[in-house]
């Protein structure tokens, strides 16, 4: 649902997290003040993004931990597309929040990001602090993808086991495999409540044609957390990658990143 980037210039090149099986995850990470921030971006998308890049900026000027990465098959990790599945990006996930961050940290996912971050945050619900999804694709396999191909797409993704499909957002266009739909079936999560307490902020484009703003209105009913909020955004499309759109986020994490407020009492008067 986003587009691959192209590193910008002078970037330092990423680090490299090497999994129990000999895959890679590339990422780039600073330490600082807790809880830090990790970014997880979209399907097709990668680090390098204008969100990625920009929290990286928000960060070092705040003096605040932050990490991004690339799943597999994404940008500059190892694997291949076609065995690519949300349960080995949930794992992904996972594997740099164990073992490049630590204490809290706030999750920030961008489309499918946004569903790898809730299963993340379920997954290991002491070590986040508070979520924040952009354009928030929960189920985007089953309710975005297959619910909307057309009947003989998906005849052909039965039959064939994969079909490429015309991408606005890649010349190239992006392949869907019946793996990636039927092992996606194992990780739904908007067909029940789902267990998480932490501070949610919600941010959606009412323009965007890939995953409708109500989605995220779904999503907040099923979410148990008492500590959600939705922002919609009228003329903002998926990316939310403007100028304006970019501010908004910035907002959003400094208002979760407000230390508590004190519970001294109020002097006499």
């Amino acid at each position: 649902m986003s587009q691959l980037s192209t590193p910008s210039p002078g970037e330092p090149a990423p680090r490299i997290l090497t999994r129990a099986d000999g895959a890679t995850i590339a990422y780039h990470r600073h330490d600082g003040r807790k809880p830090g921030i990790v970014f997880l971006g979209g399907f097709m998308s990668d680090m390098t993004g204008t969100k990625a890049r920009h929290l990286d900026g928000f960060c070092r000027a705040r003096g605040q931990s932050f990490l991004r990465f690339d799943y597999f098959a994404h940008g500059a990790s190892s694997g291949d597309f076609a065995a690519a599945t949300v349960g080995r990006w949930k794992e992904d996930s996972l594997a740099v929040l164990d073992a490049l961050t630590e204490g809290p940290q706030i999750l920030v996912g961008s489309s499918l990001g946004g569903w790898l971050m809730l299963l993340a945050a379920l997954a290991r619900p002491g070590r986040v602090a508070g979520l924040v999804g952009i354009a928030a694709a929960a189920d985007a396999t089953e309710a975005l993808m297959w619910a909307n191909f057309a009947p003989e797409l998906r005849e052909r993704i039965l039959r064939d086991g994969a079909a490429r499909l015309p991408s606005a957002y890649d010349e190239k266009g992006y392949l869907f495999t019946r793996t990636l739909i039927e092992e996606g079936r194992r990780h739904l999560l908007m067909g029940a409540p789902i267990a998480i307490d932490c501070p949610v902020r919600l941010l959606h484009g009412m323009r965007d044609p890939d995953v409708p703003w109500q989605w995220s209105l779904a999503l907040a009913e099923k979410l148990t957390a008492r500590d959600v909020e939705i922002t919609l955004v009228k003329e903002g499309d998926h990316r939310l990658s403007t100028e304006s759109d970019l501010a908004l986020l910035t907002r959003t994490l400094e208002a979760l990143l407000q230390p508590p407020a004190s519970n001294a009492a109020s002097p006499s008067r």
